[in-house]
């Protein structure tokens, strides 16, 4: 539940003091944090892969936008590379794609969250 919370926090979604209820940032309504489902459905979990790629390198000298991190799935693994650091800094080997690739988003929300 608090990896879900972690997901839905990046997404966007905001809530009370207890976060046993969140609010979609574009629908306004409250889901309640068991109902999010990152960990189980494709249909949740890419948004998020999405978000983290569309993450550009902040670089006033660049002239165009670089994306910092790109999302590897292959097989029963996920890696998340980071441009800028030239390495992997999140990864994932749990047996399936759906749950390597939710184990990376965890890890790289933990890092991303305390480099900010």
């Amino acid at each position: 539940m608090e990896d879900n919370k972690l997901i839905a926090e990046f997404m966007g979604y905001t809530g009370g003091s207890d976060f046993q209820y969140l609010t979609h940032p574009e629908t306004l309504l409250d889901t309640n944090v068991d109902e999010l489902l990152y960990q189980t459905s494709w249909d949740w979990l890419m948004p998020v892969v999405e978000k983290i790629e569309e993450i550009a390198i902040d670089d006033d000298n660049l002239t165009i936008k670089e994306h910092r991190y790109q999302v590897d799935m292959s097989y029963t693994q996920c890696s998340i590379y980071d441009h800028v650091r030239d390495g992997v800094i999140a990864s994932g080997d749990m047996g399936t794609k759906l749950l390597s690739t939710y184990r990376a988003v965890i890890e790289f929300l933990k890092e991303y969250n305390d480099e900010k």
